[in-house]
């Protein structure tokens, strides 16, 4: 398994309404004007699940697997090309702010490590950042 990791966010909001907002996929209703439409097609989401049509890989579930209030969120993904895991951890920054990142890992074979590792990176880096834009 290869860790990746994002660049840290800066979240001009208190940890515990971040991860509240963060903690319900049904919340993602934010994010679907921040979605580029050429990558990323048919955002369906619930509570616990949210669906994208990522052409060409086709459609991507994430599932929350474990909640861990109010610090992190620990997702996987069904249907994706390749075994992921991935988490989004929430830290204080003084009362009134929060830090955020975005970590995953997979089990990438060593042939298609090479092909894989820049998107995968790219992919964390907008997915913190989208998750920075949101109005917490």
């Amino acid at each position: 398994m290869s860790q990746y990791e994002s660049s840290v966010k800066n979240i001009p909001y208190p940890q515990e309404r971040v991860y509240s907002k963060l903690e319900d996929l049904n919340n993602l209703e934010g994010l679907k004007d921040k979605l580029p439409e050429d990558k990323v097609k048919d955002l369906t989401y619930s509570r616990d699940e949210a669906t994208i049509n990522v052409p060409p890989l086709g459609n991507v579930t994430i599932r929350v697997v474990e909640r861990e209030e109010p610090k992190c969120i620990k997702l996987e993904a069904a249907g994706s090309p390749i075994p992921l895991n991935f988490w989004v951890q929430i830290i204080p920054d003084g009362e009134e702010a929060s830090k955020l990142r975005v970590v995953a890992k997979a089990d990438i074979n060593f042939m298609f490590r090479a092909m894989v590792e820049k998107p995968l990176k790219d992919g964390l880096e907008k997915i913190a950042e989208a998750l920075s834009m949101i109005n917490y």
